[in-house]
């Protein structure tokens, strides 16, 4: 299960040490990262520590970022980040810092591995778990994009890109043949979601391909989780949207023992960044409690990344005896001997290097080739695009659903647009009887031209506004366009 390289990273460099940004985090990262530190050096990586801050102590200051300049010119020359837990303070600073650092630098890739770990036992012990969660990083609802519709009513955009799902999918293909892995599988919703989280699926199947010798697969996503907890040796490399991977990966972290030994990498073309996945945990921060085993397995995943991989297994291997001979475990796992802290199991740790964990064969790896990437995305090219419709949100609670219809239809009398459904909550309640329907006070009006061979225009979409902003109030419109014959918007429940 521990890992030798059959080919540095591009990354190495002989006899020089790698520049690599460290920030120590909140909480509990201070110690844990402290611990890392350590224990690479004792290891004899090669690396020139650049301490920069972000997280909590910078939102405090008035950075409402909470990352500042200085960290940012840091990872820029660098191009790798060893991070602790960052905390968002409750009540002040804006988005967490940890998204803010994926966003800057477009880290559109979080890689998750999962395998039984020795010495931690679980339900699935013995079972052979050795999996990895490939997750696109920066789109769907993580993009962050919300929009109060009315006082009780929000709404959330899930943004889903073909250039991103291009991206990781190929991202996952890449990963698994670096790693020898025998297939992928993509994890979406699209039978429910079919625009955003089916085209997600229909990339990868373009993109599988091009791997032909790797087995590619398709499985709903909530399948997946139940076939994670049935039988998670089925699996290999899973690759799927931001949501769905942010909750399948801490679900897998959970089958091996939990956050406490669930290392991770956020990368992308150009910047990597390494850290373990659990909090900064400040109930127990700086009174040596913490496990260390994560962020010591994250700089295992960092130093093969900057062309290590001896050094990188040795640490792994060393980690891995330790929690195998379980006599010097922390807390959290102790069972059969008294526990120590954090400082302890770093010192045994360290005792440990040059041992070899008695847990199976060694995966043969190979460095990871990023895909190329570029700021200008492919665009989508298409023959003919048509607008035939459009829908409006519009707010409205005294009203029944029939009196919506007719003040909106009124609207419609002599135009080219059409009233052809009115749904609330995407179910339909207009026309129709909508009595087994519960209201609320946002109704989505569908308008369809009546005439097939006439596009409608900007103009006459205002017009149809300046009338239904008379009678109510609206709050968004969304044009409905045909791309070469196949309609870009999906039909609400019950809509013909």
């Amino acid at each position: 299960m521990t890992h030798t390289e059959s080919a540095p990273q591009s990354h190495a460099t002989s006899g020089t040490a790698v520049p690599i940004t460290v920030i120590r985090g909140d909480g509990i990262g201070p110690e844990v990262i402290g611990a890392a530190l350590r224990l690479m050096e004792e290891a004899g990586a090669s690396i020139d520590v650049e301490e920069c801050v972000a997280g909590a102590k910078v939102f405090e200051a008035g950075d409402q970022t909470g990352v500042p300049q200085e960290t940012i010119a840091s990872i820029q020359r660098t191009g790798v980040a060893l991070k602790g837990p960052l905390a968002t303070p409750i009540g002040y600073g804006e988005k967490s810092a940890n998204v803010t650092l994926r966003k800057l630098f477009e880290t559109y890739g979080n890689i998750r591995p999962a395998r039984e770990i020795p010495g931690v036992a679980t339900p699935y012990s013995g079972r052979n778990i050795d999996l990895v969660i490939v997750r696109e990083n920066l789109e769907d609802l993580y993009a962050g994009i919300e929009h109060m519709q009315t006082p009780g009513v929000a709404l959330s955009l899930k943004v889903i890109t073909r250039h991103g799902s291009e991206k990781i999918a190929r991202l996952a293909f890449e990963f698994a043949r670096s790693e020898g892995r025998r297939s992928v599988t993509c994890a979406t919703k699209a039978n429910i979601m079919k625009l955003g989280e089916g085209m997600f699926q229909r990339t990868f199947d373009e993109v599988a391909r091009e791997y032909p010798d790797i087995e590619s697969r398709q499985i709903l996503v909530d399948n997946c989780a139940h076939q994670l907890v049935m039988r998670p040796e089925q699996f290999d490399v899973i690759v799927t949207t931001n949501m769905n991977g942010d909750i399948l990966s801490d679900l897998t972290s959970g089958l091996v023992g939990g956050l406490g030994f669930a290392p991770s990498a956020n990368v992308g073309s150009d910047t990597a960044m390494f850290e373990a996945v659990h909090g900064s945990a400040p109930d127990i921060a700086g009174r040596d409690l913490a496990n260390p085993s994560a962020i010591m397995l994250s700089s295992v995943m960092m130093l093969r990344h900057i062309g290590q991989p001896a050094v990188a297994s040795a640490i792994e291997d060393a980690v891995l005896v330790t929690l195998e001979d379980g006599k010097f475990l922390t807390g959290d796992i102790a069972k059969e001997h008294p526990p120590v802290g954090t400082i302890a199991f770093t010192d045994a740790v360290i005792s440990n290097l040059g041992r070899v964990p008695k847990i199976g064969e060694r995966r043969e790896t190979r460095a990871l080739v990023m895909p190329p990437s570029s700021w200008r995305p492919k665009v989508i090219e298409v023959t003919k695009r048509e607008v035939v419709g459009m829908d409006v949100l519009i707010e409205e609670s005294h009203m029944t659903a029939a009196q919506v219809g007719t003040a909106v239809e009124d609207c419609t009398q002599g135009g080219p647009l059409r009233l052809q459904i009115i749904s609330s909550r995407g179910n339909k309640v207009w026309p129709g009887d909508t009595d087994d329907t519960e209201m609320i006070d946002t109704w989505r009006c569908r308008f369809i031209r009546r005439d097939e061979s006439v596009e409608i225009t900007d103009d006459q979409i205002y017009h149809l506004l300046s009338c239904i902003g008379a009678k109510f109030r609206w709050a968004n419109v969304q044009k409905l366009q045909v791309f070469d014959g196949v309609a870009g918007f999906t039909k609400s429940q019950g809509e013909e």
